[in-house]
Formats: C-alpha cells, sequence, structure tokens
C-alpha cells in the first residue's frame, strides 16, 4: 500500500452561512455533556455523535467548530472522526449498510453477503450509490459474535444474516 499525501494544509474547506453547531447545540454540549467528563476532550466522541446524528455526516466545517468550542486543534477533531469507522467524513446515503468483517462473522460467511450487496447495489465499500440511496461499509467489528455473520443497517443490526435476508432489508428500503 502507498500512502498519497493531500494537499490539506492548502484545501478549500466548504462553508455555509450558518453553523453547524446550532445555539441549542452548544447550549446542550455546555450544560449536559461538559459536566460528565473531567476534561472538555473527553466530550469529543459524544459530540461528534450527536452532529452525525443531526447532519448524517461531519462536514469539515462542523469539525473546526466542535474543535474551537473544546478548545482543541481542529486536527485533533478529524483524527478521531476519521479513525472510528462509525464516524462519517463525508456524506452517506439515505440507508447505511454496514456489514462486520471481525473473525467471527469471517468464519460465518461474511465475504458472500458483502459481495451479494456489492454486485446488487453496484457499489464498494465505502461508496454510495448514485441515487444516493445506499452506502456500504464494512466495519471491524459490531459486538455481535454468537450471532454472526451481521450487518448495521441505519440503527437496526441485523443478526445470523443470510444473502435472502440482505435481500429483503434492501427490498423494504428501496420502496
Amino acid at each position: 500500500m502507498a500512502w498519497t499525501v493531500k494537499p490539506s494544509a492548502t484545501m478549500e474547506i466548504p462553508r455555509r452561512n450558518e453553523p453547524y453547531l446550532s445555539a441549542d447545540m452548544l447550549s446542550r454540549y455546555r450544560e449536559v455533556i461538559v459536566p460528565r467528563y473531567e476534561t472538555k476532550l473527553a466530550c469529543l466522541m459524544p459530540i461528534l455523535h450527536d452532529v452525525q446524528r443531526e447532519y448524517g455526516w461531519i462536514p469539515p466545517q462542523a469539525m473546526e467548530e466542535i474543535a474551537a468550542f473544546l478548545s482543541i486543534d481542529a486536527s485533533q477533531v478529524l483524527d478521531t472522526a476519521s479513525f472510528y469507522e462509525e464516524f462519517h467524513t463525508h456524506p452517506v446515503g439515505e440507508h447505511v449498510i454496514a456489514i462486520c468483517q471481525s473473525i467471527a462473522c469471517e468464519a460465518c460467511g461474511h465475504q458472500a453477503i458483502i459481495d451479494h450487496v456489492r454486485n446488487r447495489l453496484d457499489i464498494e465499500p465505502h461508496e454510495t450509490t448514485d441515487d444516493g440511496k445506499f452506502t456500504l461499509l464494512a466495519l471491524e467489528c459490531l459486538g455481535s459474535c454468537d450471532t454472526a455473520p451481521c450487518a448495521l443497517v441505519d440503527d437496526d443490526r441485523h443478526d445470523d444474516l443470510t444473502i435472502a435476508a440482505i435481500d429483503q432489508v434492501i427490498d423494504r428500503l428501496s420502496s
């Protein structure tokens, strides 16, 4: 694998006029999240989850706003958001299909399910269909080894997954 260097120091961040962190969100963070933790840095992940829940992903402008709120470097926010697979640093489809590829799911045939979804939706993992309906992810672990293979579709976990079962989910979400 070769590293691809990005000109991050000179990249333009798309901006919108209104902030991503609304006054209500900032107030909630100050009153609910910050008091729970010893340091502001410890608030980063709960805030990232909240922003993603609100917008479906974590835009670069929002990362800067989070960094300013927590008095940390924006690079720390990006490092955290890009490290954890459950955070989206790019827009995703209306429905996210995240198939577990842990060792237990691997032993139980997850690859056949991933391959089936790839072929059916004509996308690779971490891509979104042209119509914006589906994003396919391959995640490391969903913590359900006893029900492998499994997937997380939007916020619903699907255990003991089969090709027929994932087809039913896709059919239901397609209509």
